[in-house]
């Protein structure tokens, strides 16, 4: 598999993106509010959030392109 594609092909787009830019946003607001109290779940809210504004940022996400799924417009 050709490492470009793996790592940068653009493969998320549509109601996926906006998806997953809330949640990943709700995540930050969570941690921000203090919402999130015990300190494994801080943890783990928190890497929801990476997760989420990371791949939306780059439209990109590593396991859709491991198993050849793309919500992204071709061009």
């Amino acid at each position: 598999m050709n490492l470009k594609k793996l790592f940068l092909e653009e493969n998320v787009g549509g109601f996926d993106l906006l998806f997953r830019t809330i949640y990943g946003i709700l995540a930050v607001l969570a941690l921000a509010t203090g919402t999130v109290r015990r300190s494994p779940w801080k943890w783990i809210v928190a890497l929801i959030a990476f997760t989420g504004l990371y791949s939306s940022i780059l439209r990109h996400c590593t396991p859709y392109a491991i198993l050849g799924v793309s919500t992204a417009k071709k061009k």
